[in-house]
C-alpha cells in the first residue's frame, strides 16, 4: 500500500486507488507526517483547532470510522494513540530522505541522481491543501528542504560533467523558486560548466529583472561576477547596478523588460521546533536568496 502526498493525496494498494473521504484523508495525512503515533488529544486538537474538545474528538472518531470505510487497515489505533500503519509505504519520507543524501556532501549518492529524484523535489506536499495551519507548515518545511536539495544535485551533476541533467536540476530549482538567488547561481554554474556563457547570461539577466521588479534588488555581487570570471568577457558583460558595490542593493522596481510570471506561496514563519516531521533537520523558513548549496543549516 502507498500514500502519495505530493502533488495530491492517492492512497493505492498495487496501483489501484482506494477511495477515502476527505475528512479521512486529512487524519492520515497528519498522521504519516508525524512519523511517530500520537495521543487521540493531540490529534484531535490540532486537525480541528477552532472547536470544543468534545466536538474535536467526536470529529475524530467520525474520521477513525471512515478510515475504515476503505476496507484496509491504514491507521493503529489504541485507547490513547494513533499511528499510520507501517506497512504504508509514504512518498514523502523517500523523498526527504533524498533531499537530506544530496545535501551530505561527505558521501557520494550517484544513485540517486536520477530524474525520478528531481521529480520528487520537483512537487510540493498537497499543495492544493491550505485550509489548515499544520498543512502550511509542514509545506513550508519540505518546499525549504527541497529547494536545497535541488541546488545540492544541481551541483553534483555539474561535477560529474552530466551538464544536461544539471540544467535540468537547476531549473527546477529556479522554476520553484524564482526570488532565490542561489537557485539561478547554481543554474549558471552548470551553464558555464557545459561552456554555454550565453545561457549563462541569459540567465543572470532573467535573475536580474525577477529581483528588480519583485524586490526592488540587484544581484548580489557573488552573482554578478560569475559570468566575467568564467567567460573573460570583463564587467562590461553584464549591466552593473547604479550605485552598487556589494551585496544585493535596493533599486527602484519598474526598469528591465517583462519578469517572468511567478508563482503565489505563502510563507509561514513559525520554530521548527513545532514540527514533528521527518524532514525536521530542514532550513529555517523564508526565502533565502545567497546562502550556497549545502549549507543548510542543522
Amino acid at each position: 500500500m502507498t500514500l502519495r502526498l505530493l502533488k495530491s493525496f492517492a492512497l493505492s494498494v498495487d496501483q489501484n486507488r482506494v477511495p477515502i473521504s476527505s475528512s479521512a484523508q486529512r487524519l492520515l495525512a497528519f498522521l504519516a507526517l508525524q512519523n511517530m503515533p500520537r495521543s487521540r488529544t493531540y490529534v484531535a486538537g490540532m486537525l480541528w483547532p477552532d472547536v470544543t474538545a468534545s466536538r474535536a474528538n467526536a470529529n475524530l472518531r467520525s474520521s477513525l470510522w471512515r478510515a475504515t470505510r476503505t476496507g484496509h487497515q491504514v491507521i493503529d489505533a489504541s485507547a490513547q494513540e494513533l499511528a499510520i500503519c507501517k506497512h504504508i509505504d509514504v512518498d514523502i519520507h523517500v523523498a526527504a530522505t533524498r533531499a537530506h543524501r544530496l545535501l551530505d556532501m561527505s558521501r557520494p549518492c550517484d544513485d540517486i541522481l536520477t530524474a525520478q529524484t528531481r521529480e520528487d523535489l520537483s512537487a510540493d506536499l498537497l499543495p492544493e491543501w491550505s485550509e489548515n495551519e499544520w498543512v502550511l507548515v509542514e509545506q513550508e518545511q519540505y518546499h525549504e528542504l527541497r529547494l536545497y536539495a535541488l541546488e545540492a544535485m544541481t551541483e553534483r551533476l555539474t561535477a560529474a560533467g552530466r551538464h544536461g541533467e544539471a540544467v535540468a536540476a537547476g531549473l527546477a530549482a529556479v522554476r520553484a523558486e524564482p526570488l532565490r538567488e542561489s537557485a539561478h547561481r547554481v543554474l549558471m554554474n552548470a551553464h558555464l560548466a557545459a561552456g554555454n556563457r550565453g545561457a549563462a547570461l541569459r540567465q543572470y539577466e532573467q535573475c536580474r529583472r525577477v529581483l528588480l521588479e519583485e524586490l526592488g534588488l540587484e544581484p548580489s555581487q557573488t552573482l554578478r561576477n560569475l559570468v566575467p570570471a568564467h567567460s573573460g568577457g570583463g564587467d562590461a558583460a553584464i549591466p552593473a547596478p547604479s550605485g552598487s558595490g556589494g551585496a544585493a542593493t535596493p533599486t527602484p522596481s519598474g526598469s528591465g523588460g517583462a519578469a517572468p510570471e511567478l508563482p503565489t506561496r505563502r510563507i509561514v514563519c513559525h520554530p521548527a521546533s513545532e514540527v514533528h516531521h521527518p524532514a525536521s533537520q530542514t532550513p529555517a523558513q523564508g526565502t533565502d536568496t545567497s546562502a550556497p548549496a549545502g549549507t543548510v543549516p542543522a
